[in-house]
């Protein structure tokens, strides 16, 4: 290989370069098109954009639904963006914090016919990105993309590698002593894509022949740190700990997956929008997002890592619990955990009981 990057390293650079701003290009199907986010994208560089061709602005189903765009490929819309439209009606169409203000943004033309792998491509690296999805799109030669510099990723390698589990590597393992558990381990997990690094914590030295009290906990700014009242995440993790703590044995695994795998700027979105009198899932669908984007399957590769095969699984969520019997951690037992209910998260809590099947 030498010294040229490979596909994981040059995937993580362009989810960098579009979160700059900067144009990446993607080939495949006959056809190389320069995407570029819509959230970062500058006046200068959609004037560059405009120049090589027709654009599309790219959205996810869920977002184009709000807009009342027709979404003819499977999920994705390919919307035409006019010659003359600013980079504020793009913006606008990315991101629906003004929508009930103004929310006559169309009639908008979208393209039927032909493919749009490299516009869901564009999207997920948008995703990855944790930025808005939403990209402009246009039709260039491969020669264009690396005459100015550019990175050129070839659809077909990259698709089955952003829809794969990505590999984590074990970095270090310490003893932290905490309030909970004064005979507590961090171990440091870093994934091999070039994401966040997630954590496990364990306590005591659990037997690896028993069901182990394990909970999967994704990040959470503004509930464990801050101590938020909108939701339950910050009791959610010290009662887990206290627990396992109580028991003398367990792990915590602290998934950096914030806003349920959104990130944290869309989740304070998603709050605004809440703010509006829009609900968890309906915000998260008209910021363009399904209901929940976290992949539980890095839980399990830890907890294999860590050599569980089994869990009592504390949780209210059976989802997390079809995935740890997917990816073959059995779960012997389901703890539930319900804490941290006040009066502005009951709405929160209620919606997830409602709407994403969770057990409160």
């Amino acid at each position: 290989m030498g010294l040229r990057p490979d596909l994981n390293e040059t995937l993580a650079r362009a989810r960098a370069d579009l979160r700059m701003g900067v144009p990446v290009g993607l080939t495949g199907g006959g056809q190389t098109v320069l995407v570029a986010s819509a959230e970062t994208l500058s006046e200068a560089r959609l004037y560059e954009l405009r120049a090589l061709g027709p654009l599309d602005l790219a959205l996810t189903g869920r977002r184009a639904a709000t807009l009342k765009a027709r979404a003819y490929n499977d999920g994705v819309a390919r919307v035409v963006v006019p010659e003359e439209a600013q980079l504020s009606w793009v913006q606008d169409l990315a991101d629906p914090a003004d929508d009930l203000a103004n929310p006559m943004k169309g009639p908008l033309q979208t393209r039927r016919g032909g493919s749009a792998v490299l516009h869901r491509l564009a999207l997920q690296l948008c995703k990855g990105a944790r930025l808005l999805p939403a990209a402009l799109v246009v039709g260039v030669s491969a020669d264009k993309v690396t005459t100015e510099g550019l990175l050129l990723i070839n659809a077909a390698e990259a698709a089955p590698l952003l829809d794969a589990l990505p590999e984590l590597d074990h970095v270090v393992s310490a003893r932290v002593p905490l309030r909970a558990a004064e005979n507590a381990r961090l171990h440091i997990y870093r994934p091999k894509d070039g994401s966040e690094e997630h954590y496990a914590i364990e306590i005591g030295r659990p037997d690896r022949a028993r069901p182990v009290l394990a909970r999967l906990h994704s990040a959470c700014f503004t509930g464990d740190l801050l101590g938020s009242l909108k939701c339950d995440c910050g009791p959610q993790l010290n009662a887990a700990l206290a627990q396992m703590g109580q028991e003398g044995a367990g792990v915590l695994l602290y998934l950096q997956q914030e806003g349920r795998g959104i990130g944290l700027a869309n989740k304070m979105r998603a709050y605004a929008l809440q703010d509006q009198g829009f609900d968890t899932v309906e915000a998260n669908h008209r910021l363009g997002f399904e209901d929940d984007e976290r992949d539980f399957r890095l839980g399990a590769q830890i907890l294999e890592q860590l050599g569980f095969s089994s869990v009592r699984l504390m949780t209210n969520n059976p989802a997390k619990m079809q995935m740890m019997e997917s990816c073959g951690i059995a779960v012997a037992d389901r703890v539930p955990l319900k804490v941290g209910e006040t009066p502005f998260n009951s709405r929160y809590l209620a919606v997830k009981a409602a709407k994403s099947g969770h057990l409160l």
